[in-house]
């Protein structure tokens, strides 16, 4: 892959490309953008050039040759100049054996992979670069830390930072940063790629409607899907089930969620292995909460804009009952107390009380339940 290849991010690329153009290069980014958005693949693409022995140029685009020993050491993950930091490092810190994966990325990590190395020479080529994933997790004490690297690297460091929160960085580290902004992948190229990976039409239309733009997320969830979860057929019960059910069968409706939200994990983390088990529960649980999230939304805008198009476009007498039972304002009531269950689940409440708080919230056919 080349930075060619990473469609829907023109603006970002030609930002980067800019800088390299006329040899300022900062020392310093913030990839700010949606989950699944191609900020790593970006992140990844931009280092190789920045390494590279021989970068090519065509009309004015500047890329990575592919062919020197910099470009062959990154395609095996063995390049010296080259750090990806990441909280599940926390492990392989000097006090870290043993301990959990963390939910936020500790300043161990921090020191030891990022701020210790920063001040070593470049063993290959004339940079060194670090790609921060996850930068939404650094809690206050990581950002303090980095604020010296930041503000004072040397000159041939270069830190990215991949955020899809910015509002989680402190402005001390947001000021010391180029912010390069990557937008949502268009639905047409997400459907494609969709169909290319074997998802069936209709599948294909609602993942990629689903994921709002993320590519990444909409091909996990293809990936799950053709793995054997039938993600697509839960989506059509759950959907079938909020339109028409009550008190009485909320907590039997929770179960169920459950136990799909548990097969969804163990299907999942059979295709990611380098992801703890903790973070893929948090992404199982909150994939079922945005299906849900889905259905309100679409049922919000029947009552809005009847025209405008629906995520659920598949199931349209179900999103009508919705509506029907839920006007738009109720709706958002609904909508928001969905968001809130997907803080509980980022705080790692107990999965069991989430989803029955969810369903008995959702089985009032009136405003939203105080608790």
């Amino acid at each position: 892959m080349s930075l060619k290849d990473i469609f829907c991010q023109d603006i970002a690329i030609a930002i980067l490309q800019k800088a390299l153009a006329a040899g300022k290069v900062p020392h310093a980014y913030i990839f700010a953008g949606s989950e699944g958005v191609g900020k790593f693949t970006a992140a990844c693409e931009w280092t190789r050039l920045l390494l590279c022995e021989s970068p090519t140029i065509e009309s004015d685009f500047a890329d990575s040759c592919g062919l020197c020993r910099s470009c062959q050491l990154l395609e095996a993950n063995s390049h010296p100049d080259f750090n990806h930091v990441y909280k599940e490092l926390l492990e392989f810190t000097r006090e870290g054996k043993g301990k959990k994966p963390p939910v936020e990325l500790p300043i161990d990590v921090i020191r030891e992979f990022l701020i210790e190395k920063v001040s070593m020479r470049p063993t290959l080529s004339k940079r060194k670069v670090f790609v921060v994933s996850e930068a939404e997790r650094l809690n206050p004490y990581s950002q303090n830390a980095l604020l010296k690297p930041l503000e004072e690297p040397p000159e041939y460091c270069c830190i990215i930072m991949l955020c899809t929160r910015m509002e989680k960085l402190l402005p001390t580290t947001k000021s010391r940063c180029q912010i390069i902004r990557f937008g949502p992948v268009a639905e047409d190229r997400i459907i494609e790629m969709l169909r290319e990976m074997g998802a069936e039409e209709k599948a294909a239309g609602y993942f990629a409607r689903l994921s709002q733009g993320s590519l990444g997320q909409a091909c996990r969830l293809v990936e799950l899907e053709l793995a054997g979860v039938n993600l697509y057929e839960t989506k059509k019960q759950l959907l079938n089930s909020l339109g028409k059910y009550e008190y009485a069968g909320a907590l039997d409706l929770a179960q169920w969620l459950l136990g799909e939200s548990k097969k969804i994990a163990t299907f999942w983390a059979d295709l990611d292995e380098s992801t703890s088990r903790k973070d893929i529960n948090r992404r199982a649980r909150t994939t079922i909460v945005q299906i849900i999230i889905s259905a309100l939304q679409d049922a919000m805008k029947l009552n809005v804009t009847p025209t405008k198009g629906l995520i659920n476009f598949d199931q349209k007498d179900q999103i009508q009952k919705l509506a029907g039972r839920f006007d738009s304002e109720q709706a958002a009531e609904k909508i928001n107390e969905c968001y809130r269950m997907l803080r509980w689940i980022e705080s790692s409440v107990n999965e069991r009380l989430i989803f029955e708080r969810l369903l008995l919230n959702l089985a009032a056919s009136g405003k939203m339940m105080v608790y």
